[in-house]
């Protein structure tokens, strides 16, 4: 199955890196984000991915166009512009890379890559996140309610401790960063059936975020169905995200499956 990934947002929150690169170009461990992503479906023996490609677009072309000698010791002749390869260390992944517009918005990205899906089901998630969730499980699940879309959802995690009080203000607890706020939200990791493309053909699709009016209109039909993940996730949005999964990487790289 193929996976949809978007990649083409300005990532304004972790400037600091972004003005430079797309966001999920950004390293963890020395590989942009998209690297770490593409290894967990290939964990599950899927490996064609259809990045939308917007801000800075050519950063992730030129990077994989050029992965082959970024993995592998080469000798270069420069005599006769010749080179040789001695050891390659690649994946086996296939990436097309569509360019959809520096100011397209998701629902836009979207539309604009599904001839690229061969009318078949696919997958779908965002460039700057990772999490452990069973890709076997969520495409199974997806399969067993024959919806046209899945989303996989999770509980996130509180910035905050939490204090527990009675009724006349007693604090009787304080709670730090409890994992289990009691709501679910978007996490990404979507399976789409090619049914998908009757809810991008508004007139302002381009301006259309996917999590807006595409999905909203997915739940007035009933054609949305929640997988609740109750495992690892992760969002980069800022660099104190960015700091978290450097040190994950290091002593617990909890999305690793590869």
């Amino acid at each position: 199955m193929k996976v949809v990934l978007f990649a083409g947002g300005l990532g304004t929150r972790i400037s600091e890196e972004s003005h430079l690169k797309p966001k999920p170009m950004i390293e963890i461990g020395g590989k942009p984000m998209l690297w770490h992503i593409m290894n967990l479906y290939a964990a599950y023996g899927h490996h064609e991915f259809i990045v939308c490609c917007g801000y800075k677009g050519w950063v992730i072309k030129e990077y994989f166009s050029n992965y082959f000698a970024y993995n592998a010791d080469v000798t270069i002749d420069l005599k006769d512009n010749q080179m040789t390869v001695h050891h390659a260390n690649t994946e086996p992944f296939k990436v097309t890379m569509i360019d959809t517009g520096v100011d397209t918005m998701t629902g836009g990205r979207l539309q604009q890559v599904l001839p690229y899906t061969n009318n078949e089901p696919f997958m779908l998630t965002y460039g700057d996140g990772v999490c452990d969730v069973d890709i076997n499980a969520l495409i199974a699940f997806h399969q067993e309610h024959g919806k046209i879309c899945t989303m996989t959802t999770i509980q996130p995690s509180s910035r905050f401790g939490v204090v527990n009080m009675q009724e006349d203000g007693t604090v009787i607890q304080f709670e730090e960063k409890p994992e289990d706020s009691g709501t679910w939200i978007n996490g990404g990791f979507f399976v789409l059936q090619p049914e998908i493309k009757k809810y991008l053909t508004n007139d302002n699709i381009q301006e259309t975020m996917w999590e807006r009016q595409p999905m909203y209109d997915l739940a007035q039909d009933r054609q949305i169905v929640g997988f609740r993940h109750r495992g690892f996730w992760k969002c980069m949005d800022t660099m104190r995200d960015k700091e978290e999964l450097e040190k994950l990487w290091i002593t617990n790289p909890l999305w690793k499956k590869w």
